[in-house]
């Protein structure tokens, strides 16, 4: 379950900006999960309530946006939504898409004490 160092990570983000900001404790925590991170959220759920207990962060409310994903397709030259990677384009049926968007995930926003 890779979604534990990914928490694991986010703790790190969180404990870093706490000692260059100067804040106590966090409140909340907002995550930008893309459809095609390879990123399950109830188990980012589960993982980040695990690994935040007796830290900074304990008792935070997680928060999970999750956001579409999109490429380009070489062939028609057009911006199209994709539900999973190596799907055709829903345009002209070419498999030759570049994702562009929703392929990540990033720590959107943090609200500190």
């Amino acid at each position: 379950m890779h979604e534990m160092s990914l928490a694991e990570n986010v703790l790190r983000l969180i404990e870093e900006s706490a000692r260059t900001q100067q804040f106590k404790r966090v409140r909340s925590v907002v995550l930008e999960i893309g459809k095609l991170s390879s990123v399950e959220p109830d188990a980012m759920r589960f993982c980040f309530d695990a690994v935040v207990a007796d830290s900074i962060a304990q008792g935070a409310r997680l928060e999970i946006i999750e956001t579409r994903g999109e490429g380009w397709c070489t062939s028609c030259a057009c911006t199209v939504p994709v539900a999973a990677r190596y799907e055709p384009c829903p345009l002209c049926g070419a498999y030759q898409i570049s994702i562009t968007q929703g392929d990540a995930m990033r720590v959107k926003e943090l609200e500190v004490e």
